[in-house]
């Protein structure tokens, strides 16, 4: 018993082609394609605000600034007075948050100070619940 496997028949009938012809296929993902491509907005690279125009009104209460300096020896000033120690300091943070409108404290590190204690300066006055905090003189670790 034999099988005919392949085009050698000799009757001539053409072989049944097994393959799909995707082009219509394609033809259809071009039409999505571009449908797609139609349809999405624009993106923009901008975002639309809002804005008041004029001028805001001045505040009603200017707050009291708070300047704690830390100079290189790592010495701790409060208002220009030197702070004794880190137990002082917090209370001057407690009274500083318990106050109705809260000052501002402004931290200025000398360039040669260590980090642990500016860190820890505004640790503290986080956790006691001060939250206007600003370093103040910056451009003095700016290398030129």
């Amino acid at each position: 018993m034999s099988m005919n496997v392949g085009s050698g028949s000799a009757s001539g009938d053409p072989d049944v082609m097994m393959d799909i012809n995707t082009t219509p296929l394609i033809d259809v993902m071009l039409v999505l394609l571009v449908m797609l491509i139609i349809t999405i907005p624009i993106q923009l690279h901008s975002v639309n605000l809002n804005m008041p125009t004029g001028n805001p009104p001045p505040p009603r209460v200017l707050p009291e600034i708070v300047k704690i300096d830390i100079d290189s020896s790592g010495v701790v000033y409060w208002n220009g007075l030197p702070v004794p120690d880190r137990a002082t300091l917090e209370d001057n943070l407690k009274a500083a948050a318990s106050q109705a409108v809260q000052p501002e404290l402004h931290l200025r590190p000398d360039k040669n100070s260590k980090y642990a204690i500016a860190a820890g300066v505004m640790a503290s006055s986080q956790r006691l619940g001060l939250t206007r905090i600003g370093i103040v003189g910056s451009e003095q670790f700016i290398e030129e």
